[in-house]
């Protein structure tokens, strides 16, 4: 007999919905009639509770008022509500304070983020800081700032990232340009968790799998770089490359990339492919385009 589910395991009930999908298709396989009806069952069950939820929410609302409150601080309960449209604060509430949350983050890394405000469920933002100096680093906290709000506010249409200020021409990859690439490569991304990145040491260079796809991540400076393991000089995989300060060198034909500036050649290489990676529930992660592949 399987133990009893500890009652705050939030980590289960957070991919409860998946687990929903993946019985429902399996009840889809035998046939669109078995389907419909397993559809109108979890349509019933979800409308009882979330009738149940009104009842509760109100009377909370009328006995004590900040149990309400407290109701909206816990997620698992948030996201319930959000639901059933039963969350007591607004969607421009929501995203200030999932923006309030991120926003140590991105101070770590020199960044900061500007709401300028939510109409017709867009939410638009502006990044600040160190977007200028990096801009892989600039995708990393814009994916980062996606994350917050979305799990916030899922009842939004859409985010738009406002540029503070037009970029000056450079050799680097504009940030921009490099978000566009990887929303392109395939959706939404999706973060894998690769907890090795943090035994990498300082100016160490390591092959990863990451979703059946092959990455190389460095450590330079205490921060973690990661690009696709693909040499754009000589087209073939970066095993063996080795880094001189901020230079990673192809250990086939020697081509050079500085990995702190997006992955740029030096000397007209041609540039990496970056991978962002982000810090999540304290491990590190890369961000792998929903349906596409590293490598």
């Amino acid at each position: 007999m399987a133990p009893p589910t500890p009652r705050h395991d939030d980590g289960r009930w957070r991919t409860a919905g998946e687990r929903m999908e993946t019985l429902l298709d399996g009840i889809g396989a035998s046939g669109a009639a078995a389907r419909e009806r397993a559809e109108n069952l979890v349509r019933e069950v979800t409308d009882l509770y979330g009738a149940a939820l009104e009842r509760m929410t109100d009377l909370a609302m009328t006995a004590k008022p900040e149990l309400v409150q407290a109701f909206a601080d816990d997620e698992l309960v948030a996201s319930l509500l959000l639901v059933h449209g039963l969350h007591p604060r607004g969607v421009e509430r929501r995203v200030a304070d999932a923006l309030a949350g991120v926003r140590p983050y991105l101070g770590s890394h020199g960044g900061d983020v500007s709401l300028l405000g939510v109409s017709d469920g867009v939410v638009r933002l502006q990044l600040l800081g160190s977007c200028k100096s990096c801009p892989s680093s600039s995708v990393t906290l814009e994916l980062a700032v996606h994350d917050a709000v979305r799990a916030a506010a899922p009842d939004i249409e859409a985010i738009e990232v406002v540029a503070a200020e037009p970029e000056p021409a450079s050799a680097t990859i504009p940030a921009d340009s490099l978000m566009s690439r990887v929303r392109a490569a395939g959706g939404p991304a999706r973060w894998i968790p690769v907890p090795q990145l943090a035994e990498l040491a300082e100016g160490e260079v390591g092959g990863f799998l990451v979703a059946d796809a092959s990455a190389l991540a460095c450590r330079v400076g205490g921060v973690v770089f990661a690009y696709r393991d693909r040499c754009p000089a000589c087209t073939g995989s970066l095993a063996g490359a080795g880094l001189t300060g901020a230079v990673l060198h192809c250990g086939r034909c020697a081509a050079g990339f500085d990995v702190v500036h997006a992955g740029c050649g030096v000397g007209g290489d041609g540039h990496l492919q970056p991978i962002p990676v982000l810090e999540r529930d304290g491990v590190l992660c890369l961000a792998v385009p929903a349906s596409a592949e590293v490598a």
